[in-house]
This record gives structure tokens, sequence and C-alpha cells, in this order.
């Protein structure tokens, strides 16, 4: 009997470790008191997690955490890519780091295009010219500079292990590893495929061990060196003789020159609370604030949640923000004139309020903006939230932009690079009700950052983080944000239902609203569709990954997006 009973202790014991880091599932949220980490890839989590409980800060948390996406989520997570960094300490200190990928010294307004106008063989998305000046490592390593605590070497060192050890090779890689396969003969792709498939040759099987030697010597100099060991020296050099073999236009002069920043962040209010976000070349902080500024005016609790009174109020005003976000927004070192204090104003809301049909949609015309572009943007990005003991809060989200962003490995460092001069406009002047919409403040220029649609966000009350919230999607990362903050402070949802609950999409062009298949009830889109709505099915939108703060529990309760294949919640 001594010996049943310590066997069930034994399995209590585990159990109860379990709980504290791997329960949050669907709508039940992960339970923590001493700090809290929520990525898309399980491994990655419990890195920020261990780095919190040596004593590391959110900052230091949230670098280990991305670099150890690198390895793990090579679908998002990045040294080749870029991205942003909302930070709120518990004392009421907030600031923001920009690391979002440059257009190359040689870029030109229209360099994707042929002698007829029109884009060359999808180039901006696909190939060598489509790979941006990657901005991840500066933004980590200036991040850490200012605000962290433990020591840069101890944060980078779980990323090498996981690079040279190997972890299991999952089914969410395995569609990439059939491209690869099929692409291994290329010349651009044979470095991709000497890093990603067995030998060069096979698809890794779901549970074998996928480890990535080159990775882990590039994230040794990087450890070594800093910032200085991924712009400098023998990784700048790989880089540039990619660049040289397929005609692309990074040289090593482009990464010695590149820089992140620290930014202030744009703030604004909803019903009492603090929104703190990312400012341009961000678009999401700026239509956020526009779009929760709209529905202040609006007893929207009243409506009843994803009723078609409701969801019709909410497109008017993703309709209206996103049409300023085309018409107005891009890179704020070439656009010094942007009305981003206009844009954010509660004033400005009111007349917008104003414009709205309660009863009918409005009319998305692309002829208002005959100068502009709306490009494409790839759902495959990542976030990461993170709160550390003392209440401190980063939210962070970065890219590749496609998923495996332009699928070309640099020989002999062995990481991706992005794609995301996608994200800039390619045909100035055009402009169609198909969705190719976009101003001239996102023309290519050199040195130019791309606008983005990535939105991290801290909610705050009483100058202490409450929220921290993020997701992937492209340019339905603003609505999904947007969705959950409403669910929380409107709807009152616990963090995990409020980013469990069926999404809307509306970009203003194309003039068409996504649901989540199964999510909304036949009966709503016909009252919907009434108002002169058009609705399209999608699988998913985003995956969220959010933290609440509960001050007067202690209690920090994380969660996960069900909708993202290895995501969680992990805290202790």
């Amino acid at each position: 009997m001594k010996n049943k009973n310590s066997f069930f202790i034994c399995l209590l014991l585990i159990c109860s470790l379990a709980q504290s880091t791997f329960a949050q599932s669907g709508r039940i949220a992960s339970r923590a008191e001493k700090g809290m980490v929520v990525t898309s890839h399980y491994l990655a989590s419990e890195v920020g997690n261990e780095i919190l409980q040596q004593g590391g800060n959110a900052i230091d948390a949230s670098v280990a955490t991305a670099f150890a996406l690198a390895v793990t989520l090579p679908s998002a997570g990045n040294i080749g890519g870029g991205g942003f960094i909302v930070y709120h300490g518990n004392d009421g200190e907030q600031t923001t780091f920009n690391f979002r990928e440059k257009a190359p010294l040689a870029a030109t307004r229209d360099m994707f295009l042929g002698e007829d106008g029109k884009i060359k063989a999808n180039s901006n998305h696909e190939g060598i010219l489509s790979v941006g000046v990657p901005g991840t490592v500066a933004g980590l390593y200036k991040a850490h500079q200012k605000m962290g605590k433990l020591p840069w070497e101890d944060l980078v060192a779980p990323a090498i292990k996981l690079a040279e050890n190997g972890f299991p090779s999952t089914h969410y890689m395995n569609s990439f590893l059939e491209w690869v396969k099929d692409h291994k003969d290329e010349e651009l792709y044979k470095a991709t495929a000497e890093a990603f498939l067995k030998d060069g040759q096979k698809i890794y099987k779901q549970g074998e061990l996928f480890k990535q030697p080159d990775l882990a010597k590039t994230l040794k100099r990087i450890q070594q060196h800093g910032a200085d060991g991924f712009y400098k020296g023998e990784t700048a050099q790989l880089i540039e003789n990619v660049m040289k073999k397929h005609g692309g236009l990074i040289t090593k002069e482009d990464l010695a020159r590149y820089e992140a920043e620290e930014l202030k962040p744009v703030t604004g209010t909803y019903r009492g609370y603090n929104i703190v976000s990312m400012p341009p070349p961000s678009s999401g902080g700026v239509t956020l604030i526009e779009m929760l500024n709209i529905l202040e005016g609006f007893d929207i609790k009243e409506m009843g949640h994803n009723s078609a009174e409701y969801l019709h109020v909410l497109t008017e005003a993703m309709r209206r923000g996103y049409a300023d976000r085309a018409q107005h927004l891009g890179d704020p070192n070439f656009n010094p004139q942007m009305p981003v204090e206009k844009l954010t104003s509660k004033e400005y809301a009111a007349k917008l309020r104003e414009t709205i049909n309660p009863e009918k949609a409005s009319v998305s015309d692309s002829a208002n903006f005959s100068t502009a572009h709306l490009r494409y943007e790839s759902p495959q990005t990542t976030h990461i939230s993170v709160v550390d003991q003392e209440g401190n809060a980063v939210s962070m989200t970065y890219t590749l932009e496609h998923s495996y962003g332009s699928k070309i490995t640099v020989d002999g460092a062995g990481f991706l690079l992005n794609n995301e001069m996608g994200d800039f406009n390619p045909i100035p002047e055009h402009t169609d009700t198909k969705g190719f919409v976009g101003t001239d403040p996102n023309l290519v220029a050199p040195e130019k950052r791309m606008l983005s649609s990535m939105t991290p966000t801290i909610v705050a009350k009483d100058g202490k983080p409450l929220l921290v919230i993020g997701s992937p999607g492209g340019r339905t990362i603003i609505n999904t944000v947007f969705q959950v903050i409403i669910n929380v402070l409107d709807h009152e949802m616990n963090i995990a239902r409020a980013i469990e609950a069926p999404r809307i999409h509306h970009q203003w062009l194309p003039d068409i609203t996504s649901f989540e298949r199964y999510g909304i009830s036949p009966d709503t889109k016909v009252l919907y569709e009434a108002m002169g709505h058009e609705v399209k099915y999608i699988t998913n939108q985003g995956q969220a990954m959010g933290i609440f703060i509960d001050a007067e529990e202690g209690i920090y309760y994380g969660a996960a997006d069900s909708r993202s294949y290895d995501g969680r919640a992990v805290g202790n």
C-alpha cells in the first residue's frame, strides 16, 4: 500500500508540473505566478520560461525565445527576417524597437517591373530580388543592450543547443519539406535542401531529430560577437556570396549599415484602458487605435458578440481604418508628414463614426486613392508574449513574410532569408477593385523599410500592463488583435476564450468580409449579407498569443491559439 501511495503521489506531482507548463489548450488558460511565455512552438516557450526562472527579465526571455524559434519554427521564426518589440514595464515605462527589414542600397522604385509595366515573374515575392536586409539580430541585440539583465551569451545558448542536438520534426513542416525535395536540384535552393532534408535528399519523418549544424555555427558567431556576428565578418560574407551568385542586391555594406531603432510607441485609450502599440513602419498600432476609437461610440456589448449588428459595426470600423492605412502610412524616415496624431484622435474617429449607416454597408471605392496599391501580405508570421515576475511585459512579432520566407538558405550559414520586399508597392499608381491599392509612402527606395501589418500590443490599466497580445496573419493581424482586445474588454471573456472566438476580416479592398468557416451561424450570415456585405469563408484567421495579468490575484493567465499547431503557453 505504501508503494502504491508513493506511486500516486509521484503521479500527482508529475501531473501538477504538467498542469503548470502544458495545460493550456483551447478555451482553458494556463496559470502562473512568476512569469509566462506564450509562442507558436512549445520548445521556444520552454526556453523563455527557463530564462525567467534563471532571473532574466521580460526582454531577456523574449530574446532567448526569438532565437529558439529561429531554430524550431523555420516557417516564421528567424534571424533572416525582421519585426517589432513593444515593451511596457510595471513601473509605467514604455518603448518599442523597430527591426523591420530595409531595401538594399541598389533597390529602385520600378525594380520588379518589366518593359510592359507589369511585375516580372512574381519577382517581388519569389527569388533573390525579394530579399530585404534582415533586421532581427540587430533588433534583439539593441533591446538587450538597452534593457536586458542576463548576459547575451546565455540568451543565445539554448538556441545553439537546439540546433546542435536537434528537436523532433513535426507534421507541420511536411509540406515545406515536400516542396524542398521537389526543388532540391535547382541551384537557388540547393543550400535549402542541404539544411532541411536528411542527407540533403530525404524528408524527415515525424519525430525524427532535425539537426542544423550550419545554423548552430551562425548562432555561435552571434553569441560571441553580438550583432556584429551577423552583420559583419563571416556571416555577412556568406550572405553577400549568395547575392552575387544569384543576382541579388544585398552587399556587406548593406549589412554593415543596418541599424535597429528605438521608437516611442503609438498610444490611445479605449473605455478607460490604455492601448500601447507599434508606430510606423508598422501600420498596426495606428489602425488598431483608429478602429477602437470608432467602436468606442457603440454599445457593442449590448449588441451581442458576433451578432449581425455587431459584425456590421466591426466591418465598418475596419473598412475606414484600412482605407486610411492605405492612403497615409509608410516608413516615417521617408514620410515625415504622416498624420498619425490625426488618425489616432477621438475627434477624427467621431467624424468617421457619423458616416456609418447602422443598417447598410458602405461601399469601398478604389477610385478614392488613385496612387494606391495594397500588397499581399503572407499570414506566416509569429508572435511572442512575455511577462516576467516583476510584471514587465513584452509583445513581439517578427516574420520572414511568406511561410519559410524566400525559401532561399544562406549556403554555409543554415538560415532562411526573408521575401519582405514584396511588402512594398511594386506598381506605382496602380489601383483596381481586386485589392491592388497602396500609396507613394510605401514605394521602394534604398534603405527604406516596407510597411507592415504586425501589431504587437499591450493594454494597460492604471499604468500597469493588463493584456499582452499579438498574432501572425498578414493584413489580418490588425483585425485579429482588434477582436481579441474587444473580446476581453467588452465581452469579458477570459484570455483563452477571447483568442479562440471566431473572427472576421475586412481590409477596405477587396470589398469582401472573411468569416472563419463554422464560426458564425448561417442565420447571422444571412442578416449580415442583407445589409449589403459580401462574405467569403476561410479556414482560420491568425494564431494569437496572449497573456492576461490579474493583479488582484497575482496570477498570469496565458493562452496559445489552438489554430497554432505547436503553440504553447508556459509559465512558472
